[in-house]
């Protein structure tokens, strides 16, 4: 499943989720610390775990 990131406007704290693409889609967010929903995705690295090594 998808690591998704986010800041909250309301407390001004960061946080992580991990959520599916139809929970992601549903746009309900809610920040863990204070329970707004005044929430927005930010960037975030992107990493790949493969099963073969590179040549």
């Amino acid at each position: 499943m998808p690591h998704y990131e986010f800041f909250c406007n309301a407390c001004k704290k960061t946080f992580s989720k991990i959520l599916t693409i139809p929970e992601h889609d549903a746009d309900k967010i809610a920040c863990p610390h204070c329970g707004s929903h005044e929430v927005e995705q930010s960037w975030s690295a992107f990493s790949a775990v493969t099963s073969r090594k590179s040549a």
